[in-house]
């Protein structure tokens, strides 16, 4: 699909962008003869594709992957409602990072590190840290470690993407092919660049993908999130009151060193002080100083 084509979709009126998600569902819904399911995650998001699918299929039940790693008030909510399977890890969170690493910055840059560290081929970390052309292959190798990100190479702490992977993703498949229900998530397309290739390579519905999945708001912004919202006067959690604008797990750092002060680790510090504490007590914090992200109050009313 050209990117034209995204963006066409994505500058369509609000009502416009319902009917169309509602097709792509019934598309979904039908062509697995109603064996299907939807990611719940308890955010705002999966709450709107929620109300979608079950606007049109009532009895269409929802998978929620807990982590630990979730807020109150996220388990709260989640419990509000009805269908709901819940599935969790095999490791907690302080298991992943003690064996794997801590998620730092991204996950392309936290597997830069990873593979980096883990690998005994001098010349793939030259090529993780310069980029270049392989021997090996002969094909043009990007940097995978960015520069200005490669002072973690020496940082007193492992650094890893596959936590979400362990956490979340492993438990929802094991759901999927216990079950044989085919999954619908509410990621939007422009969350991230690989989000957009992604929608870019198979649209909104995934059928013949090793995984099938469907995406059937992923040409929607976080604007719309709201709008629909506030126009079907939808419950929500209440954690987005509390000044949280991600609902995914409290101690993930990536993308915190882009957050304005006070970030989420400042938030959880005033908010919810045990929580804190317990991120210290991994040392949680000697992390984010090492990166430079400040978790201490800022000089500025919350």
């Amino acid at each position: 699909m050209e990117r034209w084509r995204l963006q066409q979709k994505q500058s369509l009126p609000l009502e416009q962008k319902v009917q169309l998600t509602q097709f792509k569902i019934r598309k979904w819904y039908e062509h697995w003869g109603g064996g299907v399911s939807v990611s719940f995650s308890g955010g705002k998001d999966s709450t709107v594709l929620l109300d979608l699918v079950r606007s049109q299929y009532p009895s269409i039940p929802a998978v929620f992957a807990n982590t630990g790693q979730e807020y109150a008030d996220i388990i709260r909510f989640i419990k509000s409602f009805g269908n709901i399977a819940w599935v969790k890890p095999k490791m907690t969170f302080w298991d992943v990072v003690e064996k794997h690493g801590w998620p730092v910055i991204s996950k392309k840059v936290s597997m830069g590190l990873a593979r980096y560290r883990n690998t005994k081929s001098q010349l793939q970390r030259d090529l993780r840290i310069n980029g270049g052309i392989c021997p090996t292959s002969g094909k043009a190798q990007y940097r995978t470690i960015p520069i200005k990100w490669q002072f973690l190479l020496k940082a007193p702490f492992k650094c890893s993407d596959i936590c979400c992977d362990i956490l979340k993703k492993r438990p929802l498949k094991k759901y999927a092919k216990e079950t044989g229900r085919r999954t619908m998530l509410a990621t939007m397309a422009d969350e991230s660049t690989i989000r957009t290739v992604q929608y870019l390579k198979t649209g909104c519905n995934a059928f013949d993908s090793n995984t099938p999945i469907s995406t059937p708001m992923a040409f929607w912004t976080e604007e719309d999130i709201w709008a629909y919202i506030k126009s079907r006067d939808l419950p929500y959690s209440d954690i987005y009151n509390k000044g949280e604008r991600r609902t995914g797990c409290k101690y993930c750092i990536f993308g915190a060193h882009m957050e304005k002060e006070p970030n989420r680790f400042q938030r959880m510090r005033k908010n919810f002080p045990g929580q804190f504490a317990n991120f210290e007590r991994h040392g949680g914090c000697n992390v984010l100083d090492f990166i430079g992200i400040p978790h201490r109050e800022p000089n500025l009313l919350f």
